[in-house]
């Protein structure tokens, strides 16, 4: 008895002050980093990279190449920097004349401050571990931000519990420290002989441990608690997809068609521009280029098994350069799946409010093989749609005024002035 309360006595608190301010410490180290990656994914990841240049410059060293007032500036107002002359914001849009830095007034200083210090920590994971333990520690990031309402939960519900424990600790001490009070001022018992010596039986040790109401009680809550907080995580991540990767029946590289030969999404998903799917584009489509480019330098110049694949489906023979009867369609696997109940139209997104392909679909110029970018939840749209301002610059809303005026001045104004003749208002 006296043993355990020494160890208690010696250990207790140092132990509680050192894990207070451990984890105190790590979440100051930590907060910072992880609200500036969820802000860059949700701003930045756009037009740029931490490493590597994107459709902007590099962020990697943009602290040393410029002031933090002056990036404070810039990401506020980057186009008022530019009108007003200033010398290294015009220097910058120069290098970079087919990608406009964009506004940002919704961020305040201490989001861009995170933002900043994210790309520091990036910095900072390939100088000490090299790019493959930075690109591991990069996806650990994105999972823990897919799912940071969850993470935040977990954490205020793990710090309640180990201030639970510490409490049953210090109360535990002050019992046991009673017990021995009482032991030493009542007469010493004979033990008797035939009695096992402490700590050998360890069945009675179980057994007094199962009776002891205060073991078992903080047992099962601790039980409960890790079970509820595994149960919420996976609840809160039923039906997210993120980084949903299927393996497709030929292996389209996205990375070499839209990346190295910078060919326009719009060449083979037209329908993104005019309906509410983008398309799958036909084999016919590939055919307008894989007629006379049917070899590849990884194959010895001989004809590559995935262009072999198309021309299996068509049943096309490259020599006589005829189609044959036997068609058929290639089973492409959907990436990309909404609920029934969720409406999503291209064309709207693309034409009206002028949104990029990359900031639903991600670097999909990079892509070896295409994956889920986004999550694809509905706060995810939600702080889109927050965030993002409307362009009334366009005939959609100019015909919605001009109805308005109409309305007030008591003339008639049919569906079909606001656009109800449209085939996807009925036809998905």
């Amino acid at each position: 008895m006296r043993n355990i309360s020494l160890f208690f006595g010696r250990f207790a608190k140092p132990v509680s002050v050192a894990l207070g301010l451990l984890f105190a410490v790590s979440t100051l180290q930590a907060q910072d980093a992880k609200e500036g990656e969820t802000l860059f994914k949700a701003n930045c990841s756009t037009c740029h990279k931490v490493f590597g240049k994107f459709l902007g410059p590099e962020l990697a060293g943009v602290s040393e190449r410029h002031d933090e007032a002056w990036l404070l500036k810039w990401i506020h107002n980057a186009p008022a920097m530019i009108a007003s002359g200033d010398a290294a914001a015009v220097a910058l849009d120069a290098q970079f004349p087919n990608a406009a830095m964009t506004a940002f007034p919704q961020l305040s200083e201490d989001n861009i401050k995170n933002i900043l210090a994210y790309v520091k920590a990036e910095e900072g994971k390939k100088a000490a571990g090299g790019d493959a333990a930075g690109g591991a520690a990069g996806g650990a990031a994105g999972a823990a931000a897919a799912s940071g309402d969850a993470s935040n939960f977990m954490i205020i519900g793990l710090v309640a519990v180990i201030a639970l424990a510490f409490g049953v600790i210090l109360v535990l001490n002050k019992v046991i420290r009673t017990l021995e009070r009482v032991l030493a001022n009542s007469k010493p018992v004979i033990p008797d002989p035939t009695e096992k010596a402490p700590g050998k039986d360890y069945m009675a040790t179980l057994k007094r441990m199962a009776k002891n109401k205060k073991l078992v009680f903080f047992t099962v809550l601790l039980l409960a608690v890790f079970l509820g907080s595994a149960g919420w995580k996976t609840l809160w991540n039923v039906g997210v997809h993120e980084g949903y990767q299927p393996v497709q029946p030929i292996k389209f590289s996205h990375q070499l068609h839209a990346g190295v030969n910078q060919i326009d999404c719009a060449y083979c998903h037209g329908g993104a521009y005019k309906s509410k799917n983008a398309s799958i584009p036909s084999a016919n489509v590939c055919m307008n280029c894989h007629t006379a480019i049917t070899a590849s330098e990884k194959y010895d110049g001989e004809l590559s098994p995935e262009i072999a694949k198309i021309y299996r489906a068509l049943d096309y023979n490259p020599e006589t350069m005829e189609y044959g009867p036997n068609k058929r369609p290639i089973e492409w696997v959907r990436i990309h799946n909404l609920p029934d109940f969720a409406y999503f139209n291209h064309s709207q997104h693309v034409v009206v409010a002028g949104v990029e392909c990359e900031t639903c679909h991600g670097p999909i110029n990079t892509m070896e093989e295409v994956y889920q970018y986004s999550p694809l939840t509905m706060k995810w749209c939600v702080d889109c749609h927050q965030r993002t301002e409307v362009n009334a610059d366009n005939a959609y809303y100019e015909q919605l005024i001009a109805a308005h005026e109409q309305l007030k001045k008591g003339e008639k104004v049919t569906a079909a002035m606001l656009g109800g003749l449209e085939c996807g208002k009925c036809h998905y």
